[in-house]
């Protein structure tokens, strides 16, 4: 009797995520691409060390013990490995991935560009070289390779704010739900995407400047799934969630990060009719801005829908430049 009990609990609970998010069956199915970068096969045959084994802070050391016209070297013969190798030096990178997208990214560097499936990019405003803060935006479904301008909007928009204070790092580094299929219900394509981000925020930490902060993490939809799963590794001073369904944590302490967290959602956000439950592998828990949670409360009253968080003039885009400046204790 329990176990029907149980079944049938199970049942009522995926049937009320079916009916609240309108039916998880708009989505396709997607393969996450994990693993090394592209051409990792030809950097090995020539010798120089595997990527996946040496790690951002040894990829680091492993590059300063290189004299420059030997870094340039490697650019120039092994570009879609350095271009997206997290602690390579960025000036690298950038000159890699530069001649991949033939300048396609205007006004933005491009840190890293992986074609593979969807395809994959991170675009940087701002100079991480020498900036005293630096914010990451992780995205939610539907960003790809060739949908990325909302997220690089955000990105703009943040740094404006900042007054320029701020590089702002728009990170479409994960393959991303389509839709509101099975994958966004479930925490499939977060998990691979919170060991790219961690692995990518590392990276960061490899290379930033001596007396910098570790950077300020926004977490768009879907993308707070990714970003509450990489939470205990993440490298980060604040952690921000917005237009969240959940960080598959019932608390703050569950997420077990020393990064302050902070929740906001608009009262006209969608997100808002989607049940916070986690059972039988679909849903991703409790609302983060529930008071329960524990997590600081960004205000977003005028936020304006899912899309609607760094629109000019919002209070939820001056709370987060405050946050990401470092103007908030």
């Amino acid at each position: 009797m329990r176990r029907i009990a149980r079944t049938l609990t199970t049942v009522a609970v995926v049937a009320a995520v079916i009916a609240g998010t309108a039916g998880w069956a708009s989505g396709d199915a997607q393969e996450a691409v994990t693993g090394a970068p592209v051409g990792t096969g030809a950097w090995r045959d020539a010798g120089l060390p595997d990527p996946e084994r040496m790690g951002p802070a040894g990829t680091a050391r492993f590059f300063t013990g290189l004299a420059p016209v030997r870094q340039r070297e490697l650019a120039r013969t092994h570009p879609t490995v350095v271009g997206n190798l997290d602690g390579a030096p960025l000036a690298l990178r950038y000159e890699a991935n530069e001649r991949a997208t033939h300048g396609r990214f205007a006004g933005a560097r491009v840190l890293a560009h992986d074609p593979r499936g969807r395809g994959q990019v991170a675009l940087v405003y701002g100079d991480l070289a020498r900036a005293e803060h630096v914010a990451v935006i992780v995205p939610g479904s539907d960003t790809d390779l060739d949908h990325v301008t909302p997220l690089a909007d955000m990105a703009r928009e943040l740094r404006r704010a900042t007054g320029g204070r701020t590089a702002v790092v728009a990170w479409a580094g994960y393959t991303t739900p389509v839709g509101v299929g099975l994958d966004a219900a479930t925490g499939r394509l977060a998990e691979a995407g919170a060991d790219r981000l961690t692995r990518f925020v590392d990276g960061l930490a490899a290379v930033r400047p001596a007396g910098a902060a570790e950077p300020a993490v926004f977490c768009h939809s879907y993308g707070s799934v990714v970003c509450g799963l990489a939470a205990r590794d993440l490298k980060a001073k604040d952690l921000v969630v917005f237009g969240s369904p959940g960080m598959r944590a019932a608390n703050v302490a569950e997420l077990g990060t020393s990064a302050r967290v902070w929740a906001a959602k608009d009262p006209t956000d969608w997100i808002d009719r989607i049940p916070n439950v986690e059972l039988a592998g679909l849903g991703h828990g409790t609302d983060p801005t529930d008071p329960d949670f524990g997590a600081r409360r960004v205000p977003a009253e005028d936020a304006n829908g899912h899309g609607g968080y760094f629109a000019p003039g919002t209070s939820s885009l001056r709370a987060f430049a405050a946050i990401s400046a470092g103007d908030v204790r």
